[in-house]
């Protein structure tokens, strides 16, 4: 026979009824419940490089409406752009290494002391 404690809703305290190892009284305690504990624990590995991926595009799609564009490296850092996280990378024929975030590319340039990106938007000919 289950205690007291045992018996209640682990998200809302009610009272259970049914089933013997029933933890929760609804799906909404239960996903209630779960949310606020993912809240206190630290994120997983996934969730962080997947988050930071889903800015840096947005980032990038946001500046490159053309194709392409270049834009001051520490304007892209200031709204959370990170560049250790990309996708893939692609080398032009200059030697030039791109790297993407899914469909949107850019490569460090230096001019006149200012680091800057050059975006592009991934074209079919990359794929050779």
């Amino acid at each position: 026979m289950k205690n007291e404690e045992e018996n209640k809703c682990k998200a809302c305290g009610a009272v259970l009824l049914g089933r013997s190892d029933k933890r929760f009284c609804d799906i909404h305690c239960k996903s209630s419940f779960h949310y606020k504990k993912s809240l206190t624990e630290a994120p997983r590995f996934y969730n962080k490089v997947d988050n930071q991926l889903k800015q840096n595009r947005r980032l990038l799609k946001n500046y490159n409406k053309s194709g392409k564009a270049i834009i001051r490296k520490d304007l892209l850092i200031e709204e959370g752009f990170n560049p250790n996280y990309f996708t893939h990378y692609w080398k032009n024929t200059k030697g030039d290494v791109y790297l993407f975030v899914y469909e949107y590319g850019f490569l460090r340039k230096v001019e006149h002391t200012v680091e800057k990106y050059i975006l592009i938007k991934w074209q079919e000919y990359m794929e050779k």
